[in-house]
């Protein structure tokens, strides 16, 4: 791929991308995990290259209506865009594909190696430290908060929720990618940041249940004075 080739992808990329959580700098650390895991095998670059820089290209779809399924838009769309630029139907049904099978669905895994690499550059993002942030960001974009209450006024730690919130996402989502990649070069650079993500959401866990559970008791110390 030359270099007015990629700007064109870019650019069109870069028009598509307004989600603060799904942003253009997500889709550069994903592509530039995919070239780094790429170094360890043969693959088609410029389909890589493509799928990495469009994999997301759906998400202001699914972000308007929740019921669609960004993965799905967003290789329709990507097809649509490298065709009329030029690709080969073959070569723009390969990206199709990669961009289709990116998103965890164990009904729809990725077959190719440029769709597996693509995959798990974008589940890398979603570890350590920057997956923390990124999820962060999210659940402030949506509105949802950072823990649940129980019936009791107790403070949820995320392993039983039913109601979204960051502890249960952590639960639920974050903590558990770590063993759901694909290749040798994703694997180690996620297994050297689960340790920083498991700090994290115990310290926060810790800096909210102590001074709430206190607070608690102070102000029936203070109601119960005041009655």
């Amino acid at each position: 791929m030359n270099t007015t080739a990629y700007k064109k992808i870019e650019s069109y990329m870069l028009a598509c991308m307004k989600d603060g959580a799904h942003d253009s700098e997500h889709i550069y650390r994903v592509l530039n995990y995919s070239l780094a895991i790429a170094e360890q095998y043969t693959v088609n670059a410029d389909v890589l290259t493509a799928s990495a820089l469009l994999h997301d290209i759906g998400r202001g779809a699914q972000f308007k209506n929740p019921a669609l399924d960004h993965a799905a838009v967003g290789s329709e769309m990507a097809y649509d865009f490298l065709t009329a630029s030029g690709w080969s139907v073959d070569k723009a049904e390969h990206v199709r594909k990669c961009i289709s099978t990116h998103r965890y669905r164990k009904n729809n895994e990725p077959e190719s190696i440029e769709a597996k690499i693509l995959f798990d550059a974008d589940k890398l993002d979603v570890t350590g430290a920057v997956g923390i942030a990124r999820t962060l960001a999210y659940i402030g974009i949506v509105g949802e908060p950072l823990y649940s209450l129980d019936i009791r006024g107790q403070i949820l730690d995320g392993t039983k929720d039913t109601e979204p919130s960051f502890f249960r996402e952590y639960n639920f989502k974050l903590k558990n990618i770590y063993d759901g990649f694909y290749t040798e070069r994703a694997k180690t650079i996620a297994s050297e940041r689960k340790e920083s993500a498991r700090m994290f959401y115990e310290e926060m866990l810790k800096e909210v249940e102590e001074p709430y559970k206190n607070g608690r008791r102070l102000l029936n110390t203070l109601l119960k004075v005041q009655e």
